[in-house]
């Protein structure tokens, strides 16, 4: 395990939208090499960036088209490199964006594989073995080939799916098992990619649908074996390298597949949309100022979560991501600080999504850029100052529009405001650095009463309470002490803590 994970803060940094070093209206990777002082300021020491790679952009670049190469809009693999360097010398870490499951239709594999002749890459990909073969459980690209056979594709049409085999043969003609060595090729073939970004320097990867490889496998183990190799890799030739897994389940991801960190999102039913998701909730999600939210509804799904894994590998919860309406599109500014102590004051590694710190705001309406859709509103370029553009480019169009309010915020006039949402981020990732009871490794011990919201949490000798109601609140507690932190206002008489409208108190006992 990755020594340097227990105190890590990610920074989520969408290359394309964060800043314009050439004037091109584009992000780059020049761009977030002078942002660096930036995002260390905040506290953050590590970095995710979202693909980087050569592709033709029909998903934001999560269809590669070489694995290998930089995308020319963002600069060259040397510029890469020079970024790793620069992180570094700045004690920083960066992960990029691995895309295992599929590719673009557009990469040299492909272009092999749809041939009509043999070569080596012609089980590379899923094809039927009949035009006339298209079982309607998988999702097929349909007679638009050389090749006699229609392909499996994992999202969108232009994203053909890796051959990893099958974990249940249902179409002994076409589907081969994972044991297959042309199966096995698929799986080395991705260990090839990461050693060659590993030995320029980076320092690991978030792994897009990582529990997408292997087809007709429900429990993901046969998935898992994959990943569990790719671990054993790591540990012997880059043992410092770290994974964060976009699974879900943190017990299949972590103690299963080995990696070292999954996130806790809103997937397969857990806990994420119950505590912060008022689009999906209602007034029964936690954090909402007029909810009936309860927080025991969570506890009981993460804690068994958090106790079987814990001693393997961490829980990563995220302000926001690329693929979610940032948190502003539903939640006030008071109720988004209350998130932020939740979020940096919980075990796991946390992740800051760009323009979270300053309360960015998602933009509905937006036409689909890139195949973004519905999440393309929170992909808008980082809004750095008042000048042009928000700051992030000098060109006259930008790659989405900024956010055109007269009081949209930015990092100039977020950043010395002492009510902001950038103060709460930056305070509790200093707290986090400083107290190690606040880092990654530390306990946990969920404190909440007959009525589950107020709540609290222990982290050693920390205590973070939570009122995210709208109104005055009173709980009972056990314990008193200095008070460390606080968003609002609380008294403690009595054995009891009387906590303002939406506040939140960080004491030391």
């Amino acid at each position: 395990m990755p020594k340097w994970l227990n105190d890590a803060v990610f920074y989520q940094i969408y290359p394309q939208s964060f800043y314009d070093s050439n004037g091109d209206g584009i992000g780059d990777i020049n761009g977030i090499i002078e942002k660096l002082d930036y995002v260390k300021e905040l506290g953050c020491n590590a970095i995710w960036l979202n693909p980087i790679y050569d592709s033709p952009f029909m998903d934001a670049g999560y269809d590669v088209r070489n694995y290998k190469l930089v995308a020319p809009r963002y600069g060259t693999n040397d510029d890469l490199v020079r970024l790793f360097d620069k992180a570094h010398e700045k004690g920083m870490k960066i992960l990029l964006d691995l895309v295992p499951g599929h590719t673009s239709d557009t990469h040299e594999w492909f272009q092999k594989a749809k041939k009509a002749e043999k070569s080596e890459v012609s089980n590379r990909y899923i094809f039927t073995d009949s035009v006339w073969e298209a079982p309607p459980q998988y999702r097929l690209m349909c007679g638009i080939c050389e090749r006699d056979g229609n392909y499996l594709v994992n999202y969108f049409s232009s994203q053909p799916a890796l051959n990893y085999g099958f974990d249940k043969v249902t179409h002994p003609d076409w589907q081969l098992p994972c044991d297959h060595p042309d199966c096995l090729a698929t799986a080395e073939a991705l260990k090839d990619i990461m050693r060659f970004w590993l030995s320029k320097g980076a320092d690991g990867f978030r792994v897009d649908m990582a529990d997408s490889l292997v087809k007709n496998d429900d429990e993901k183990y046969a998935t898992a074996k994959i990943w569990r190799g790719v671990r054993e890799m790591l540990d012997k030739e880059f043992p410092d390298a770290a994974l964060v897994a976009e699974w879900c389940h943190p017990q299949r991801a972590i103690n299963d597949a080995g990696f070292h960190m999954d996130f806790y999102l809103d997937h397969h039913g857990n806990g994420y949309s119950k505590l912060f998701r008022y689009d999906k909730w209602g007034d029964k999600a936690v954090f909402n100022p007029n909810g009936k939210g309860d927080l025991k509804s969570f506890a009981d799904e993460y804690l068994p979560q958090y106790k079987l894994t814990k001693n393997n590998g961490y829980i990563s919860f995220m302000t926001n991501n690329h693929d979610m309406p940032r948190i502003s599109a539903y939640h006030d500014k008071q109720t988004i600080k209350l998130i932020n102590a939740f979020i940096f004051t919980m075990p796991g590694v946390p992740f800051l999504y760009y323009g979270d710190e300053i309360g960015m705001r998602y933009q509905k309406g937006l036409v689909s850029k890139e195949g973004g859709f519905s999440r393309t509103g929170s992909r808008t370029p980082m809004q750095w100052t008042s000048s042009k553009n928000l700051g992030f480019s000098t060109n006259d169009e930008t790659y989405l529009p900024v956010d055109a309010s007269a009081d949209a915020p930015t990092v100039e006039n977020q950043k010395n405001d002492p009510d902001s949402i950038y103060r709460v981020v930056t305070d509790l990732i200093a707290l986090r650095h400083k107290y190690d009871d606040l880092k990654g490794n530390g306990e946990l011990e969920f404190l909440y009463d007959e009525n589950k919201i107020p709540f609290a949490y222990k982290r050693g000798n920390l205590v973070m309470y939570f009122n995210p109601l709208g109104t005055q609140y009173e709980m009972n507690t056990q314990y008193s002490g200095e008070t460390v932190y606080k968003i609002g206002d609380a008294e403690f008489a009595d054995g009891k803590i009387k906590m303002q409208p939406q506040s939140f108190v960080m004491i030391k006992i």
